[in-house]
């Protein structure tokens, strides 16, 4: 079983700790995929300055294959962050530098890599919808993470990319049920074979064109609960491990029992996930990560 990140990486610096951690959707998910005993993969772009050099180190620290990335000239992105209730409140970000500013293009030779895995995971994040269908033409399962921002649900984005998405992941916050049904329907209306709207506290909700199902959220121990930092990421890595090892494939459709399964899962994994500061780990104080990255 195989799993790549295909897209975005990034700095997550929190100001209130003032520690710095190794993140990003597209490489959460190959991470916490790894973590769960796949062969896991990140293709992506690095920028040029210490911070790209401080997620490398990390993403290759957990066994991820990078060896296909690129480092281009000029800032990795990053955000601020701050936690207030254990709940992440972003202050910014630098648009994700050179990421989505000179994003990766793939090649015959990455198209024939992104072949070898059982799913390609891309995002809203990563400048990556004109190769959606590259991607899809390799007969490998594509998921892609919409998150929340309203450009990301456009009539003319879905129209652009769901059509080449086999699992549309969509962060539903405080939405009511009816609204999150809504969304569900339109992404799927829109192209993408499985919806599934993550409503934190609330569980998470899926459509397969047929059915809803729902999933409550796992129970969490507050003592324990450090943020809620990449839990979407490990919800969505959960639920596609779980549905490619129950046989999901672009001509395998998963039964009823197998997306609940799945959706058990992607709870589980995303409160586990409350334990962990940052996405994954790594983390470091910013100015002394800074200092020492700038002196090698």
């Amino acid at each position: 079983m195989k799993v790549i990140g295909f897209g975005d990486n990034i700095v997550d610096r929190f100001l209130d700790r003032q520690v710095m951690y190794p993140g990003g959707n597209c490489v959460n998910v190959a991470v916490f995929a790894r973590r769960l005993g796949v062969e896991a993969a990140y293709l992506g772009v690095f920028g040029s300055d210490p911070l790209g050099a401080f997620v490398l180190d990390a993403v290759n620290a957990e066994g991820v294959d990078t060896s296909r990335c690129v480092i281009r000239e000029g800032p990795n992105g990053v955000t601020e962050i701050k936690v207030v209730d254990g709940d992440r409140v972003f202050l910014g970000w630098n648009e994700g530098g050179v990421t989505t500013s000179d994003p990766f293009e793939l090649e015959e030779e990455h198209l024939r890599y992104l072949a070898s895995a059982d799913l390609v995971h891309s995002s809203v994040y990563s400048a990556s919808e004109d190769q959606l269908p590259a991607v899809r033409g390799t007969e490998v399962l594509v998921s892609f993470d919409y998150s929340s921002e309203p450009e990301g649900r456009a009539s003319a984005y879905l129209k652009q990319t769901a059509p080449y998405v086999d699992l549309a992941l969509l962060s539903c916050g405080n939405m009511t049920r009816v609204a999150v049904e809504h969304e569900l329907k339109r992404v799927h209306a829109a192209g993408a074979s499985l919806a599934v709207g993550t409503r934190g506290q609330s569980g998470a909700m899926m459509y397969d064109g047929e059915r809803f199902l729902t999933q409550p959220a796992a129970p969490t121990d507050a003592h324990r609960f450090a943020d809620t930092m990449g839990c979407g990421d490990a919800f969505l890595a959960g639920l596609v491990v779980s549905l490619i090892g129950s046989g999901w494939s672009r001509r395998e459709r998963p039964s009823g029992a197998a997306l609940q399964r799945a959706l058990v899962r992607g709870s589980e994994n995303a409160a586990e996930q409350c334990y962990v500061e940052g996405a994954f780990g790594h983390g470091r104080p910013v100015q002394v990560a800074t200092s020492r990255a700038g002196n090698n």
